[in-house]
């Protein structure tokens, strides 16, 4: 039976890059995955910073959505693996986190965000969930690194 979830107030809200569990990345602290992950999309340091030091996940996601700053020439060949490494990180940093993953066994992780087609699975059932299929691979390398 599939495990879904979306917002940070419901069941398994901690998977969400919304969530406030900072990660150190690069050699700098950041708030949220949602921070780093949307802060990778522009090679201007300035702007990145910016994102960094965003108020809340949320201001952070609508600084990575705009395009007045232009995205890395290379970003949709690269975003899967920005978010892995993220989402790694994230897990392997808070203990309580790993737990709550491992504790998933091997139930299927749907991201049930109704506007993303990418991330989610949008709001008819027919997006790619890569964020659930992210989670799902790196639960099987903790679980390894764990026997």
């Amino acid at each position: 039976m599939p495990l879904y979830f979306y917002s940070t107030r419901e069941p398994y809200g901690e998977f969400s890059n919304f969530a406030l569990y900072g990660v150190k990345i690069d050699g700098e602290w950041w708030p949220t995955t949602e921070h780093y992950f949307q802060a990778q999309k522009f090679e201007d340091a300035a702007y990145r910073r910016k994102i960094r030091d965003a108020h809340s996940p949320k201001l952070a996601a609508d600084l990575g959505r705009s395009r007045r700053v232009p995205l890395r020439p290379n970003w949709e060949s690269v975003k899967d693996d920005v978010m892995r490494a993220c989402v790694l990180k994230k897990f392997e940093t808070h203990s309580d986190l790993r737990e709550l993953l491992l504790s998933t066994g091997d139930e299927e992780i749907v991201e049930n965000a109704p506007g993303d087609y990418y991330w989610g699975i949008g709001k008819d059932g027919s997006g790619k969930n890569m964020l659930g299929k992210i989670l799902e691979e790196v639960r099987a390398k903790l679980k390894n690194a764990a026997c």
